[in-house]
């Protein structure tokens, strides 16, 4: 009896393997419909995937979000940074070409001031609550500045130094509000016409020249010069452009208004321009206003 039960096991075992390679073989040949067994293992197990997928791309998915938020992010951070970057060098381009431009202009303006001896300087400090009246320079009497000498721009004349320290001097721009601040000037014509340039009209922000003589015509255009007449500035110092002319409140005399060459507001080099001559002992020998 045993043994039959053993046989029998041996049977079962082979006949298993039988249809095992059976179902192979079917399985593997070409078929144009599968069979209802085959077709719902895989039906059920495509129904597995997909219960089993659809969650575990979302996870994924999620967690790929959080690291392109987080690239992003840093991205972000890395370009704000550049265009920080990109801006400040915008500025300090845009200052440097300025005030490169401004230095060629001071040189051609030297160029033409070759007749005199001239200083370059920096503007360091301007009061704010004085910005029409006065500026301070970086260069005093260790470099040769004086009192009285003319100082301009590439532009024109601006006015002179009203006081000096060892490294450093200030500036009386002609249009401080101040009666003694004034400059003997020509106005250019076919003869020159003789001038004081003194105080300055701030609705038309132009520059005042009086005591032009009644019966001399002078005309909008005409050019304004320092008359080298003062003894203390030397000639041709261009000041500004006539705008127009209205005789003073007594008839006696024409005030002028000048449009200025120089650009008041914005200043950051000069030149000092070293006088001619010492000024006359004999006030009586002076040109009133220099």
């Amino acid at each position: 009896m045993p043994q039959f039960f053993t046989n029998k096991r041996l049977i079962l075992l082979f006949v298993g393997i039988i249809l095992l390679v059976a179902l192979i073989g079917f399985s593997l040949r070409e078929r144009d419909h599968l069979s209802w067994p085959e077709q719902f293992v895989k039906d059920t197990a495509g129904f597995v995937q997909y219960l089993v997928a659809k969650p575990a791309h979302s996870v994924a998915g999620f967690f790929e979000n959080i690291r392109d938020i987080q690239n992003t992010y840093k991205e972000n951070e890395v370009l704000k940074k550049h265009l920080e970057e990109y801006a400040q060098l915008k500025v300090e381009n845009d200052r440097l070409k300025k005030e490169n431009e401004e230095l060629k202009a001071i040189l051609e303006t030297e160029k033409d001031l070759s007749s005199v001896k001239t200083i370059h300087a920096s503007v360091i400090a301007r009061n704010p609550e004085r910005w029409n009246e006065s500026l301070i320079i970086n260069k005093g009497e260790v470099h040769g500045i004086k009192k009285d000498m003319a100082v301009v721009t590439a532009g024109g004349m601006i006015g002179k130094i009203s006081s000096t320290g060892k490294t450093t001097s200030t500036v009386q721009l002609l249009t401080t509000l101040d009666r003694t601040n004034r400059i003997h000037v020509a106005i250019q014509g076919k003869k020159d016409v003789y001038g004081l340039v003194g105080g300055y009209d701030e609705e038309t922000q132009m520059l005042l020249v009086k005591e032009i003589p009644k019966d001399k015509k002078v005309k909008k255009g005409q050019k304004v010069i320092t008359s080298g007449f003062g003894g203390v500035f030397p000639k041709g110092l261009y000041i500004g452009v006539l705008e127009k002319v209205e005789p003073d409140q007594y008839g006696l005399t024409q005030t002028g208004y000048i449009k200025p060459a120089a650009n008041f507001y914005n200043i950051e080099n000069v030149l000092v321009v070293e006088r001619l001559m010492e000024m006359p002992d004999n006030e009586e020998d002076r040109v009133d206003g220099s």
